[in-house]
């Protein structure tokens, strides 16, 4: 599998990040799988409930006719209206058909460093594999990969990789928690964890919420950081051997060491 990693900017305005998922898909020309971030629909700061969609909204038929357009399957993360006066905060895979072919809704909101996710996005309650690119993905968002148990649920249904789409605030010790727990929830499970993370915003003061420090991670089943995309927005596209996972499971079988 080539999959290619876009850390791109999300801006205000959704017309404005669907220009960006555009133009990182035609830097990704000949990827299997494109992953971009949490969050893509609009950056957070904004009031999220006047711009959320349902899944058959432009913004996920956008996605969908880019995806069929490039032949390239799409993970990415937007805004749902909940049915409570809140939003679901929903991370979309699209074929490279461009079929809707799964969705997952944020369980872990993120009510942590002064900030409440939950005042504003309604939890969801179902871990979600999907099949994308020629593998069962296990998908996951942000504040999700401090909870190790969601990773081990996605593995129990089938996950070969996991995909992690992010817009992590910044603060104190922020940027060493992610890339720390990316790389654990690789190691703990011996699979392919794609991580991918909005680029921040260096402008002093910032133009709005302090999330996405960047550093967009490919980490093999060993814990291999095979690529790590620094603090600026950048597209790269990274080699993923499926194979791999069954020779590192072959010397370290943590997997079947458990006890339940």
């Amino acid at each position: 599998m080539r999959a290619a990693l876009c850390q791109i900017d999300v801006t205000d305005d959704p017309a404005a990040n669907l220009a960006n998922v555009r133009a990182a898909l035609a830097e990704a020309e000949g990827a299997d799988l494109a992953v971009f971030p949490e969050a893509t629909l609009i950056r957070f700061g904004n009031s999220l409930k006047p711009v959320a969609e349902p899944l058959d909204g432009p913004f996920v038929t956008a996605l969908r006719a880019e995806a069929a357009a490039h032949g390239t399957a799409i993970v990415a993360g937007t805004f749902e209206p909940s049915g409570d006066g809140r939003v679901h905060n929903t991370v979309v895979a699209i074929d490279a058909t461009g079929a809707l072919v799964g969705s997952y809704r944020k369980i872990h909101l993120f009510d942590a460093f002064a900030y409440k996710e939950s005042k504003n996005v309604a939890a969801g309650d179902e871990p979600v594999v999907v099949e994308l690119a020629g593998a069962r993905i296990g998908l996951i968002t942000c504040y999700d990969v401090r909870f190790p148990e969601l990773a081990r649920a996605l593995v129990d249904r089938g996950a070969q990789m996991l995909v992690i789409t992010a817009a992590w605030a910044q603060g104190p010790f922020k940027e060493e928690h992610w890339t720390t727990l990316v790389r654990a929830r690789a190691i703990e499970n011996t699979l392919w964890t794609l991580a991918v993370d909005r680029a921040p915003d260096l402008t002093d003061p910032p133009r709005g919420a302090r999330t996405g420090v960047g550093r967009s991670l490919a980490v093999d089943p060993m814990g291999t950081v095979t690529a790590d995309l620094g603090p600026f927005p950048a597209v790269r596209t990274v080699p993923v051997d499926l194979s791999l996972t069954t020779r590192v499971r072959a010397v370290l079988p943590s997997l079947d060491h458990r006890r339940l």
